[in-house]
């Protein structure tokens, strides 16, 4: 699913127009972009929760030549989903 399919699905659930179907979605989508950088977490209830973790540095290798180089500290978003999504998956 992409993001037009989401603009789509809005659309014909709720009647809105296209062009105000789209900006309530690109207005979610920077709400929880802005929440993340900021290093919030961002729990949806009943969907999950995403969460900004930071990494330390740390040396690692190339797999393909085996030389060792570092790996610098970065942030990384993780997701874990929630109990009735998982039920609703399987």
């Amino acid at each position: 699913m992409t993001k037009i399919d989401i603009i789509q699905n809005v659309y014909e659930k709720l009647g809105f127009p296209k062009k105000d179907s789209a900006d309530i979605v690109e207005a979610v989508f920077d709400i929880i972009k802005d929440s993340l950088s900021q290093g919030e977490m961002v729990k949806i209830s009943g969907f999950g929760n995403f969460v900004v973790k930071e990494k330390r540095a740390r040396r690692g290798r190339n797999p393909q030549t085996g030389q060792e180089i570092s790996i610098t500290a970065r942030r990384v978003l993780t997701f874990k989903s929630s109990q009735v999504l998982r039920k609703a998956l399987n």
